[in-house]
């Protein structure tokens, strides 16, 4: 199995667990909970910020001290928007299961940026149409960079069956702004049915003999999270199974800038 996949496990209590340290990078951590009525998952921050996202059901959230009551209303991830907490560096937060709840930790470096705990509700989010034909995607910004943070950036697309998506491919490996950003990014893959399966190849470029130092195709199934080190990272939905993921990014400066792979930029003015 590529090193670049983490399986989720198929119990309850923390299924996937992401450090910097068990990645082999420097910034984006992710963790996912699935927790029965009643369960609880909890944490702190220390140095680090936290995005909280309500993937599917209900919980009762505390965070900074603050009780910010009931939050969540979806029971899948390919229905409506989610709700999300921002908790800055030096906060506890803990989550209460009111239903079966699947909650995504998503964290990277805070930068002493003096943010408050916030509730990010599916109101606030914003939605977008991209590409077109079978490179259709349906994108909900959770934490884009016009919105506060340090160093998180986190966001969910919905591939419709048959189409790809994180396409055509793009990187974001170099801190050679503003051409490029430097972003680790996880990518937490749900499909519809959940007996699918789809694609995701991480590869780097070829050198002049056509050797890449990296170059990993995956068959991705539901609960699957991939590590994006370096390179493009493109996504294949297979026919009748539409895939949903959530997308944690983070690196030196919070800025998405990619490059894309020039032999298919083509495919951009098409």
């Amino acid at each position: 199995m590529s090193k670049l996949l983490v399986k989720a496990n198929k119990g309850h209590g923390r299924v996937a667990h992401v450090t910097p340290r068990s990645a082999g990078w420097t910034y984006v951590g992710f963790d996912l909970h699935r927790l029965k009525p009643g369960e609880t998952a909890s944490g702190q921050t220390v140095d680090r910020e936290v995005c909280l996202v309500f993937v599917t059901g209900k919980g009762k959230v505390m965070a900074g001290g603050k009780d910010l009551g009931l939050l969540g209303q979806r029971m899948s991830p390919f229905e409506g928007k989610p709700w999300s907490v921002y908790v800055p560096e030096g906060s506890d937060w803990s989550v209460s299961a009111d239903t079966d709840l699947e909650l995504a930790v998503c964290s990277a470096p805070g930068l002493g940026g003096g943010l408050p705990v916030r509730v990010i509700a599916p109101d606030d989010l914003g939605q977008e149409v991209r590409g077109k034909g079978t490179n259709t995607r349906y994108v909900t910004n959770i934490l884009p960079e016009g919105k506060p943070a340090d160093s998180l950036l986190v966001v969910e697309v919905i591939t419709p069956g048959g189409h790809t998506s994180s396409y055509p491919p793009h990187k974001h490996d170099r801190d050679n702004l503003p051409d490029e950003s430097y972003l680790e990014e996880t990518y937490y893959h749900r499909l519809n049915p959940p007996q699918g399966f789809a694609f995701q190849r991480v590869y780097t470029d070829a050198d002049g003999n056509g050797a890449r130092a990296l170059d990993e195709a995956m068959a991705i199934e539901d609960g699957d999270v991939v590590l994006v080190p370096e390179g493009y990272h493109p996504c294949a939905a297979c026919h009748g199974y539409d895939l949903y993921y959530l997308n944690v990014m983070a690196g030196p400066k919070r800025t998405w800038k990619f490059h894309n792979a020039p032999e298919h930029e083509w495919l951009m003015k098409a």
